[in-house]
């Protein structure tokens, strides 16, 4: 791997001049970040770069990278309107709203621009293999808390108390729909220790609202509740569709009638996943090279 130029440092450092900028302090945006100290942090910002390797500097920066790709423009689609607004509703309002949408219409994406424009705002990407105390320790580590020694109880109180003090905060589950079933009952009590304290949203397909419904009708433990908690109803995206396709082709410089025409075609074919019209794009224009 070549070494990193001077040049490609400051860009990172920038980069985490925005990032630390959304937190209280340095310790709090440094505590958000996988393996990275505090000390690392002061050095970068402060152009001490002979202190840090270059393998810390590229660890820095896929933690900290701008949601915005080189050379891709991201657009204002419909969902991407609705989901903003979502956000905006739930951080101000400090209310729950769990999101639905079709796979590939640009939930993430959207949630990352809202969390990079927007302080207090905290993007916790769901798995599979969450139990309970990784769930917990996730938020809180999102939120810039350290957490060693700490049982599960210690650190809701932390996360809470952090919370308490903010003016405006936004915790954002992206993929929620793949909590496994402890995780997914244990929001019923994430949510009695946040209501009224903090926004939340949930982001995922609507594979939940089946999940719900079979949970409701065969009375699981905990579901009755978790679905008056998010006010029993789901907020359902409009569909991607060829208006959206015609927008990203040409911000993204592909403007001619029959490269669209093509694009918005193998869109159609992938139910107007936004990731098959991104490479959809990029295939036109090295195609015209």
């Amino acid at each position: 791997m070549s070494e990193l130029k001077r040049q490609e440092k400051d860009a990172i450092r920038e980069s985490l001049q925005a990032y630390v900028a959304k937190y209280p302090s340095q310790t709090k945006a440094a505590g958000s970040l996988k393996n990275i100290s505090v000390g690392t942090v002061s050095n970068i910002l402060n152009g001490l770069y002979e202190k840090i390797s270059d393998d810390m500097f590229r660890n820095v920066a896929s933690q900290v990278k701008n949601i915005n790709a080189p050379g891709w423009q991201i657009v204002e689609t419909g969902a991407y309107q609705e989901i903003t607004g979502v956000l905006s509703d739930a951080q101000r309002w400090r209310n729950v709203t769990w999101v639905v949408g079709e796979a590939g219409c640009g939930k993430s994406t959207t949630s990352r621009v809202y969390l990079q424009e927007h302080k207090e705002v905290f993007y916790i990407l769901c798995s599979e293999d969450m139990k309970k105390g990784d769930f917990v320790r996730e938020i809180a580590r999102t939120v810039g808390i350290r957490t060693e020694g700490c049982n599960i109880r210690e650190v809701w109180s932390l996360i809470l108390d952090d919370i308490i003090q903010m003016d405006a905060p936004l915790l954002v589950f992206d993929e929620a729909d793949k909590l496994t079933e402890p995780v997914f009952h244990y929001f019923v009590s994430l949510y009695n220790k946040l209501e009224e304290k903090c926004g939340v949203v949930f982001l995922s397909t609507d594979y939940i609202a089946k999940r719900i419904s079979n949970g409701l009708k065969y009375r699981k433990p905990g579901y009755k509740e978790f679905y008056s908690r998010i006010g029993r109803k789901f907020y359902e995206l409009e569909p991607t569709d060829a208006r959206d396709v015609y927008a990203i082709c040409t911000a993204n410089g592909v403007t001619e009638k029959k490269d669209i025409d093509c694009v918005i075609k193998e869109a159609a074919n992938c139910e107007f996943d936004l990731r098959r019209v991104k490479k959809s794009i990029h295939k036109v224009k090295r195609m015209s090279e």
